[in-house]
Protein backbone atom coordinates (compact mmCIF):
# COMPACT_ATOMS: atom_id res chain seq x y z
CA UNK A 1 0.00 0.00 0.00
CA UNK A 2 1.13 3.56 -0.63
CA UNK A 3 0.67 6.32 1.95
CA UNK A 4 -2.72 7.35 0.59
CA UNK A 5 -4.17 3.86 0.75
CA UNK A 6 -2.75 3.41 4.25
CA UNK A 7 -4.53 6.55 5.45
CA UNK A 8 -1.34 8.37 6.44
CA UNK A 9 -1.89 12.11 6.81
CA UNK A 10 0.37 15.09 7.44
CA UNK A 11 0.54 16.93 10.76
CA UNK A 12 -1.59 19.81 9.43
CA UNK A 13 -4.13 17.34 8.06
CA UNK A 14 -4.31 15.67 11.49
CA UNK A 15 -5.53 18.95 13.01
CA UNK A 16 -8.25 19.25 10.37
CA UNK A 17 -9.08 15.56 10.86
CA UNK A 18 -9.70 16.15 14.58
CA UNK A 19 -11.66 19.36 14.09
CA UNK A 20 -13.91 18.23 11.25
CA UNK A 21 -13.74 14.49 10.53
CA UNK A 22 -14.12 13.42 14.15
CA UNK A 23 -17.49 15.14 14.71
CA UNK A 24 -18.70 14.41 11.18
CA UNK A 25 -17.90 10.69 11.06
CA UNK A 26 -16.19 9.16 14.09
CA UNK A 27 -17.49 10.47 17.41
CA UNK A 28 -20.93 8.91 16.91
CA UNK A 29 -19.37 5.43 16.87
CA UNK A 30 -17.28 5.42 20.03
CA UNK A 31 -20.09 4.38 22.37
CA UNK A 32 -21.18 1.59 20.02
CA UNK A 33 -17.64 0.23 19.88
CA UNK A 34 -17.08 0.56 23.63
CA UNK A 35 -20.44 -1.05 24.43
CA UNK A 36 -19.06 -4.14 22.71
CA UNK A 37 -15.47 -3.90 23.97
CA UNK A 38 -16.20 -2.93 27.59
CA UNK A 39 -19.82 -3.99 28.23
CA UNK A 40 -19.32 -4.31 32.00
CA UNK A 41 -16.47 -1.86 32.39
CA UNK A 42 -12.81 -2.75 32.81
CA UNK A 43 -9.51 -1.57 34.16
CA UNK A 44 -7.45 -1.26 30.99
CA UNK A 45 -8.14 -0.60 27.31
CA UNK A 46 -6.08 -0.40 24.13
CA UNK A 47 -7.09 1.72 21.13
CA UNK A 48 -5.17 0.38 18.11
CA UNK A 49 -4.48 2.88 15.32
CA UNK A 50 -6.03 5.53 17.53
CA UNK A 51 -5.62 8.48 15.17
CA UNK A 52 -6.25 11.65 17.13
CA UNK A 53 -7.72 9.57 19.95
CA UNK A 54 -11.49 9.92 19.89
CA UNK A 55 -12.10 6.30 20.95
CA UNK A 56 -9.43 6.36 23.65
CA UNK A 57 -10.85 9.59 25.07
CA UNK A 58 -14.29 8.02 25.28
CA UNK A 59 -12.82 4.93 26.95
CA UNK A 60 -11.12 7.12 29.56
CA UNK A 61 -14.57 8.35 30.58
CA UNK A 62 -15.56 4.75 31.36
CA UNK A 63 -12.37 3.76 33.16
CA UNK A 64 -11.73 5.59 36.40
CA UNK A 65 -7.97 5.84 35.88
CA UNK A 66 -7.41 7.35 32.42
CA UNK A 67 -3.75 6.33 32.66
CA UNK A 68 -4.90 2.77 32.05
CA UNK A 69 -6.13 3.73 28.61
CA UNK A 70 -3.52 3.39 25.88
CA UNK A 71 -3.69 4.68 22.32
CA UNK A 72 -1.29 3.45 19.65
CA UNK A 73 -0.68 4.87 16.20
CA UNK A 74 2.14 4.95 13.66
CA UNK A 75 1.41 8.52 12.52
CA UNK A 76 3.30 11.21 14.42
CA UNK A 77 0.91 13.96 13.32
CA UNK A 78 -2.10 12.08 14.69
CA UNK A 79 -0.33 11.34 17.98
CA UNK A 80 0.70 14.98 18.41
CA UNK A 81 -2.95 16.01 18.28
CA UNK A 82 -3.95 13.13 20.57
CA UNK A 83 -1.39 14.14 23.21
CA UNK A 84 -2.57 17.72 23.08
CA UNK A 85 -6.21 16.72 23.47
CA UNK A 86 -5.74 14.25 26.35
CA UNK A 87 -2.27 14.31 27.95
CA UNK A 88 -3.29 11.83 30.68
CA UNK A 89 -3.75 8.95 28.26
CA UNK A 90 -0.73 6.79 27.40
CA UNK A 91 -0.10 7.55 23.73
CA UNK A 92 2.37 5.19 22.05
CA UNK A 93 3.98 5.12 18.63
CA UNK A 94 3.94 1.71 16.99
CA UNK A 95 2.60 -0.67 14.37
CA UNK A 96 -0.61 -2.64 14.80
CA UNK A 97 1.10 -5.74 13.40
CA UNK A 98 3.74 -5.68 16.15
CA UNK A 99 2.21 -4.24 19.29
CA UNK A 100 4.85 -3.15 21.83
CA UNK A 101 3.01 -4.61 24.84
CA UNK A 102 3.30 -7.85 26.85
CA UNK A 103 0.83 -10.68 26.37
CA UNK A 104 -2.43 -10.31 28.36
CA UNK A 105 -1.92 -6.60 29.05
CA UNK A 106 -5.45 -5.25 28.51
CA UNK A 107 -9.03 -6.07 29.42
CA UNK A 108 -10.08 -5.13 25.88
CA UNK A 109 -8.59 -3.95 22.61
CA UNK A 110 -10.41 -2.18 19.80
CA UNK A 111 -9.67 -0.54 16.49
CA UNK A 112 -12.15 1.98 15.12
CA UNK A 113 -12.05 2.50 11.32
CA UNK A 114 -8.40 1.54 10.86
CA UNK A 115 -8.28 -2.20 10.06
CA UNK A 116 -8.65 -1.51 6.34
CA UNK A 117 -5.35 0.43 6.35
CA UNK A 118 -3.16 -2.22 7.99
CA UNK A 119 -0.43 -3.83 5.91
CA UNK A 120 -1.26 -7.25 7.43
CA UNK A 121 -4.78 -7.31 8.84
CA UNK A 122 -4.62 -10.85 10.19
CA UNK A 123 -1.33 -10.13 11.98
CA UNK A 124 -2.84 -6.99 13.53
CA UNK A 125 -5.91 -8.86 14.79
CA UNK A 126 -3.67 -11.64 16.10
CA UNK A 127 -1.65 -9.06 18.00
CA UNK A 128 -4.80 -7.50 19.45
CA UNK A 129 -5.86 -10.95 20.62
CA UNK A 130 -2.40 -11.61 22.13
CA UNK A 131 -2.33 -8.46 24.25
CA UNK A 132 -5.92 -8.91 25.48
CA UNK A 133 -6.50 -10.96 28.61
CA UNK A 134 -8.26 -14.34 28.13
CA UNK A 135 -11.99 -13.75 27.89
CA UNK A 136 -11.55 -10.07 27.07
CA UNK A 137 -13.06 -8.51 23.98
CA UNK A 138 -11.39 -7.68 20.68
CA UNK A 139 -13.45 -5.30 18.52
CA UNK A 140 -12.90 -3.85 15.07
CA UNK A 141 -15.14 -1.37 13.25
CA UNK A 142 -14.81 -0.78 9.51
CA UNK A 143 -16.88 1.23 7.07
CA UNK A 144 -19.52 -0.56 5.03
CA UNK A 145 -19.27 -0.89 1.26
CA UNK A 146 -19.49 2.26 -0.87
CA UNK A 147 -22.66 0.88 -2.46
CA UNK A 148 -24.35 1.48 0.92
CA UNK A 149 -22.73 4.89 1.40
CA UNK A 150 -24.29 7.24 -1.16
CA UNK A 151 -22.43 10.43 -0.27
CA UNK A 152 -18.98 8.94 -0.62
CA UNK A 153 -19.99 6.89 -3.64
CA UNK A 154 -20.89 10.20 -5.30
CA UNK A 155 -17.70 11.91 -4.08
CA UNK A 156 -15.54 9.06 -5.36
CA UNK A 157 -17.26 9.13 -8.74
CA UNK A 158 -16.68 12.90 -9.02
CA UNK A 159 -13.02 12.60 -8.05
CA UNK A 160 -12.52 9.88 -10.63
CA UNK A 161 -14.16 11.95 -13.35
CA UNK A 162 -12.27 15.14 -12.56
CA UNK A 163 -8.83 13.89 -11.54
CA UNK A 164 -8.53 10.18 -12.27
CA UNK A 165 -7.99 6.94 -10.38
CA UNK A 166 -5.32 8.06 -7.89
CA UNK A 167 -7.55 10.61 -6.19
CA UNK A 168 -10.60 8.35 -6.34
CA UNK A 169 -8.70 5.36 -4.95
CA UNK A 170 -7.49 7.38 -1.96
CA UNK A 171 -11.12 7.94 -1.00
CA UNK A 172 -12.17 4.38 -1.84
CA UNK A 173 -9.55 2.93 0.49
CA UNK A 174 -11.56 3.29 3.73
CA UNK A 175 -14.41 1.22 2.24
CA UNK A 176 -12.44 -1.81 1.09
CA UNK A 177 -13.64 -4.12 3.90
CA UNK A 178 -17.36 -3.50 3.56
CA UNK A 179 -18.26 -7.22 3.64
CA UNK A 180 -19.35 -8.91 6.91
CA UNK A 181 -18.24 -12.37 5.77
CA UNK A 182 -14.84 -11.03 4.80
CA UNK A 183 -14.38 -9.37 8.19
CA UNK A 184 -15.45 -12.57 9.97
CA UNK A 185 -12.90 -14.44 7.88
CA UNK A 186 -10.09 -12.13 9.00
CA UNK A 187 -10.99 -12.74 12.64
CA UNK A 188 -11.08 -16.50 12.06
CA UNK A 189 -7.63 -16.45 10.48
CA UNK A 190 -6.40 -14.53 13.52
CA UNK A 191 -7.62 -17.32 15.82
CA UNK A 192 -10.97 -15.78 16.72
CA UNK A 193 -13.57 -17.93 15.04
CA UNK A 194 -17.23 -17.20 15.61
CA UNK A 195 -16.86 -13.45 15.88
CA UNK A 196 -20.14 -11.56 16.08
CA UNK A 197 -20.31 -9.32 13.01
CA UNK A 198 -22.97 -6.62 12.78
CA UNK A 199 -23.89 -4.11 10.09
CA UNK A 200 -24.96 -0.96 11.94
CA UNK A 201 -26.69 2.11 10.57
CA UNK A 202 -24.99 5.48 10.82
CA UNK A 203 -24.98 8.97 9.36
CA UNK A 204 -22.31 11.31 8.07
CA UNK A 205 -22.98 14.95 8.86
CA UNK A 206 -21.17 18.09 7.71
CA UNK A 207 -22.14 21.75 8.20
CA UNK A 208 -22.23 22.34 4.42
CA UNK A 209 -21.04 21.00 1.07
CA UNK A 210 -18.08 23.38 1.26
CA UNK A 211 -17.12 22.01 4.67
CA UNK A 212 -17.50 18.43 3.45
CA UNK A 213 -15.19 19.00 0.47
CA UNK A 214 -12.61 20.88 2.51
CA UNK A 215 -12.57 18.17 5.17
CA UNK A 216 -12.17 15.38 2.63
CA UNK A 217 -9.29 17.11 0.86
CA UNK A 218 -7.47 19.04 3.59
CA UNK A 219 -8.00 16.48 6.37
CA UNK A 220 -7.18 13.35 4.43
CA UNK A 221 -4.53 11.90 2.15
CA UNK A 222 -6.09 13.83 -0.74
CA UNK A 223 -4.20 16.86 0.56
CA UNK A 224 -1.09 15.40 -1.06
CA UNK A 225 -2.85 14.65 -4.37
CA UNK A 226 -5.11 17.62 -5.15
CA UNK A 227 -3.61 21.09 -5.66
CA UNK A 228 -5.32 24.43 -5.04
CA UNK A 229 -6.70 24.79 -8.56
CA UNK A 230 -8.11 21.27 -8.48
CA UNK A 231 -9.59 21.94 -5.06
CA UNK A 232 -11.43 24.97 -6.45
CA UNK A 233 -12.72 22.90 -9.36
CA UNK A 234 -13.92 20.12 -7.06
CA UNK A 235 -15.63 22.58 -4.72
CA UNK A 236 -17.54 24.21 -7.59
CA UNK A 237 -18.66 20.88 -9.04
CA UNK A 238 -19.72 19.54 -5.63
CA UNK A 239 -22.08 22.46 -5.02
CA UNK A 240 -24.04 21.37 -8.08
CA UNK A 241 -23.72 17.60 -7.95
CA UNK A 242 -24.29 16.95 -4.24
CA UNK A 243 -27.50 18.90 -3.76
CA UNK A 244 -29.43 15.71 -2.96
CA UNK A 245 -27.53 15.45 0.34
CA UNK A 246 -28.26 19.00 1.51
CA UNK A 247 -30.82 19.44 4.30
CA UNK A 248 -33.21 22.35 4.78
CA UNK A 249 -30.73 24.17 7.03
CA UNK A 250 -27.91 23.84 4.49
CA UNK A 251 -26.12 21.02 6.30
CA UNK A 252 -25.15 17.77 4.61
CA UNK A 253 -26.33 14.34 5.75
CA UNK A 254 -26.23 10.87 4.21
CA UNK A 255 -26.20 7.22 5.24
CA UNK A 256 -22.77 6.06 6.42
CA UNK A 257 -23.11 2.54 7.91
CA UNK A 258 -20.38 0.43 9.43
CA UNK A 259 -19.53 -3.19 10.13
CA UNK A 260 -18.51 -3.99 13.72
CA UNK A 261 -16.95 -7.33 14.68
CA UNK A 262 -16.58 -8.55 18.27
CA UNK A 263 -14.72 -11.63 19.50
CA UNK A 264 -13.31 -13.10 22.72
CA UNK A 265 -9.57 -13.30 23.19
Amino acid sequence: MDAANRGQVTRSAADIYEEFFVPALFSAWTEKVLDRALPTGGDSFLDVACGTGVLARSAAERISDEGKVTGLDCNDGMLAVARRMAPGIAWTSGQAEDLPFPTDSFDAAASQFALMFFEDRVAALSEMKRVTKPGGRVVAAVWDDLSNTPGYAAMTHLLDRLFGAEAADALRAPYCLGDPDGVAGLFAKAGMEGATVERLAGKARFPSIASWVETDVKGWTLAEIIDDDQFALLSKAAETEFRQFVQADGSVEFDHPAIVATARA
